[in-house]
């Protein structure tokens, strides 16, 4: 199975899209079809062995519309194809409106002399119909796409789209007219106009292209998130080849290359610095202004800018495997895809079409039959067929959801799907894994207590010994204390990690024990009289190990993780959100609450092992609740995947970013609450978008339809109709425009 995206112009409505999913997922080998109005893409996942490229290229232009190839590994190819694509849209769709606005004009000037009686060259006068006929002819032509879509897909597909109304509607003022307008001549009246819809089909025409330029500008500013990242990767880079340096282009670097970065230049692929020393603007990953300090062993981060000092590193991740690249490719994915509420407009979209062709054709019989008035009733038929938009409903939901990742991203926030932007704000829990997460997961050995005799140094000794094999935080700070006394750490002739109680190693054939109080239960060894040490510590917020030699307790050492920067406003601003905010841990219960104390923290689940932090997730959500994971860690993966929202930070494994739904890439807390904050606004533009969009509809078409002409004698013109329509979408696309000017409102 093979995957492709492919560029897609010419897509005006909800309907369109759905349109062309159900055509290409009709084709034998193809078997997932997503459409992006907003985007304008479709992205295919078929069987390369039944179809081509060019095969769907064809099913695409069958029923047509143009489709273009944006499946490169390379985004910025993608990108230029896509900006090409786009241009090129503006470009047709400008050229379209000026070319009938030169003919709709005149017509507007020859229809009001009828009224106002403008001047008028005789033979023009004496020939108005047929100067009318030429004008509208003139003016329609550059919507003929408008009519071959309209009917290619009602052919292909047996269904109606946007294009269908405008072509119905259009169509059928035009053809009325050249009916009254050949009947006028035959009957020697070539001058009389009275009855004609010329300008009308001229005008609709050219509001039309005239939304479909204004929508092509609007919807390209949706994607200034892709653009501005694409836009930080450097072109080329300076690498040593054969001992001489060499410029290449970014694609040509290649894992292992060593490249030279020089001050002012931006790193063009991650790495490590091999020779050389700076300091580096890492503001785009970290949102910290101040360069941080580079020297042999520091990584480097692609498009991240070398401030001061010249350096050499060795490439370790390029093309897709970059940083930016990752990011870049979480951004489209969370633009790919679709919110849980779009659902509702797709499934309105649908429908509305055939219903409004219905109610245009209601329309017209119920005034024909009350009025008597062919001209009246088809007047209501176009006006109804026009007003109509289900652009605006299409639109409603995937413009904020574009826009919406953009935002978050640009704030070192990656919402990898629509659906984690639209839950997020729900939320009624926030579950923090506690070590590497609200702490630094960068421990010190704070106390050691020895009870045999010993020395201090002897209880770390046989400590460090226990921890030398084992990559646990905890580990690596009793042994780094343990160095720095310059303490002699023998190998341990064997050594086995016991998850949630502690670490058994053999040295000399006498045993090392180095855990909690259910590691010492297991070995029937009483810890009953330093019970009141262990409380001690514990109560202060440290993590008490009990030493112990052979069937003999040494002494307990205790290590402390500090809180991070931001821990406890990340907390008090999520609890000002209204959110409850847990912590889950395998510390005990003493060493957690202590934790809770200090950030005021509503509840702690604590001596969780590992394993059992999804099953307390799943209780939780069992419950009713909507919960979010925050966490960092290997052991956090399955807690992540299983939560309603999982967040990771950016600083975490990769296997905890793979599980997560959200990823904090400043490894900032506080973006846990920012991000919520987003998704309210976010869900708040949605909801105004959906809102007049149905709103508009539901009191657009029954005015148009002529409600209100018993009433007051009120009676929409199509020309307003058309207008209307293109103000709908515009409206829309406008609103999640808007939320460019998000800023945090906590």
């Amino acid at each position: 199975m093979d995957k492709i995206t492919i560029g897609i112009s010419g897509m005006h409505c909800a309907s369109c899209a759905i349109n062309i999913k159900e055509y290409l997922s009709r084709l034998d080998g193809v078997f997932k079809v997503k459409v992006n109005l907003v985007s304008q893409e479709a992205y295919l996942e078929y069987d390369p062995q039944k179809l081509t490229y060019l095969d769907l290229q064809k099913a695409v232009e069958r029923i047509g519309y143009k489709a273009v190839d944006l499946s490169s590994s390379n985004a910025q190819n993608n990108l230029d194809q896509k900006q090409k694509l786009s241009f090129d849209q503006i470009t047709r769709a400008k050229t379209k409106f000026i070319f009938a606005l030169i003919f709709t004009l005149p017509l507007a000037y020859l229809t009001l002399t009828h009224h106002l009686k403008f001047p008028v060259p005789l033979y023009l006068s004496e020939n108005m119909a047929l100067v009318q006929f030429i004008l509208a002819t003139a003016a329609i032509l550059p919507g003929y796409q408008f009519f071959k879509q309209g009917i290619m897909t009602v052919i292909r597909i047996h269904r109606a789209n946007m294009d269908t109304l405008v072509s119905l509607g259009v169509g059928a003022a035009y053809l009325y007219s050249i009916l009254i307008s050949v009947s006028n001549w035959r009957s020697g009246f070539s001058e009389a106009v009275q009855g004609l819809y010329y300008e009308t089909a001229a005008f609709l025409i050219t509001f039309i292209l005239l939304g479909e330029l204004l929508e092509a500008i609007a919807k390209g500013k949706t994607s200034l998130a892709i653009k501005r990242l694409l836009g930080l990767q450097p072109k080329k880079a300076i690498v040593i080849r054969d001992g001489q340096e060499k410029e290449v282009s970014i694609e040509e670097v290649q894992v292992g290359d060593t490249v030279i970065v020089r001050p002012g230049e931006r790193i063009p692929v991650d790495g490590a610095v091999i020779d050389g020393h700076s300091g580096v603007d890492e503001s785009m990953v970290t949102g910290e202004s101040i360069p941080v300090e580079k020297s042999i062993g520091s990584e480097v981060i692609g498009a991240t800018i070398n401030k001061s000092g010249s350096f050499k590193f060795k490439a370790t991740k390029i093309g897709r495997d970059t940083f930016l690249a990752r990011v870049i490719q979480l951004v489209r994915q969370a633009q790919e895809s679709r919110a849980p509420i779009q659902e509702l407009a797709d499934k309105i979209a649908a429908y509305f079409v055939p219903a409004v062709l219905t109610i245009g054709i209601l329309t017209f019989i119920i005034w024909l039959m009350i009025s008597q008035n062919l001209s009246f009733a088809l007047n209501n038929f176009i006006s109804v067929l026009i007003i109509a938009c289900p652009c605006a409903l299409g639109l409603a939901t995937p413009t904020a959801v574009m826009v919406g990742t953009g935002i978050a991203a640009g704030q070192g926030i990656l919402v990898k799907n629509a659906r984690s932007l639209q839950l997020a704000y729900e939320i009624e829990v926030v579950i923090f894994d506690k070590t590497g997460t609200l702490t630094k997961g960068e421990p010190v050995v704070t106390d050691i207590i020895n009870l045999k005799g010993q020395d201090q140094q002897e209880v770390l000794k046989y400590a460090a010994i226990a921890e030398k094999r084992s990559e646990h935080p905890l580990a690596e700070a009793i042994v780094r204390s343990a160095k720095r006394q310059d303490i002699e750490i023998p190998e341990p002739d064997a050594f086995n990690a016991l998850t949630g109680k502690g670490v058994i190693a053999r040295l000399n054939k006498e045993i090392i024990l180095l855990g909690n109080r259910k590691l010492f239960a297991d070995k029937n060894i009483n810890t009953s009289f330093i019970e009141d040490k262990l409380h001690y510590l514990e109560t202060q917020g440290k993590t008490a190990m009990i030493v112990g030699y052979e069937n003999e307790i040494l002494g307990v050492l205790a290590v402390a993780d500090i809180l991070k920067e931001f821990s406890a406003e990340a907390v008090s601003v999520l609890k000002k959100l209204g959110k409850q905010v847990w912590v889950i841990t395998g510390d005990n219960r003493l060493t957690s609450e202590a934790i809770t104390r200090q950030l005021d923290i509503d509840r702690v689940l604590a001596e969780v092992l590992p394993e059992d932090k999804s099953k307390e997730i799943k209780k939780l959500r069992g419950q009713g609740l909507k919960v979010a994971m925050v966490g960092d860690g290997i052991n956090d993966a399955p807690a992540l995947a299983g939560s309603d929202i999982g967040v990771a930070i950016g600083a975490g494994t990769d296997i905890a970013i793979e599980s997560a739904d959200i990823v904090l890439v400043k490894d900032d807390l506080r973006d846990v609450a920012t991000a919520i904050d987003l998704s309210r606004y976010a869900m708040k533009k949605i909801k105004q978008n959906l809102f007049w969009a149905f709103l508009y509809n539901l009191i657009a078409i029954p005015i148009a339809a002529g409600a209100l002409y018993p009433l007051g004698g009120f009676l929409l013109s199509p020309m307003i109709a058309g207008l209307a329509m293109v103000l709908s979408s515009l409206s829309v696309v406008s609103n999640s425009l808007l939320m460019y000017r998000y800023r945090k409102n906590i």
